[in-house]
């Protein structure tokens, strides 16, 4: 399993627009992905316009291939693409150790 972690930064006021469409988004387009396992949604506390966006894919290519090279990734950027106040950062991990 892949983990992409993507850190948001939202222009301000937008918190509660930002997170009915990132939900939306997430359910209606990114759900219904090749590979898609999984997200967590956080908020920060210290910065409150930060999000850090967890999606959970079976392989790497499920999202750097699969998802970025179709449609989906336009219609998923066009629902959250408005609320960023810079470009999102996005990673990709392996997991090494959970606990039990």
């Amino acid at each position: 399993m892949i983990l992409e972690l993507a850190d948001f930064t939202i222009q301000s006021d937008q918190n509660a627009a930002f997170e009915e469409a990132i939900q939306r988004g997430l359910q209606t387009v990114i759900a219904h992905a090749k590979g898609f396992e999984g997200f967590k949604i956080n908020h920060g506390i210290e910065n409150p316009n930060r999000y850090l966006l967890q999606i959970f894919w079976a392989t790497l290519e499920n999202h750097t291939v699969d998802f970025r090279g179709s449609p989906a990734f336009a219609e998923w950027r066009a629902i959250v693409g408005p609320f960023f106040a810079s470009p999102p950062v996005v990673e990709h991990f392996e997991l090494v150790a959970k606990s039990a």
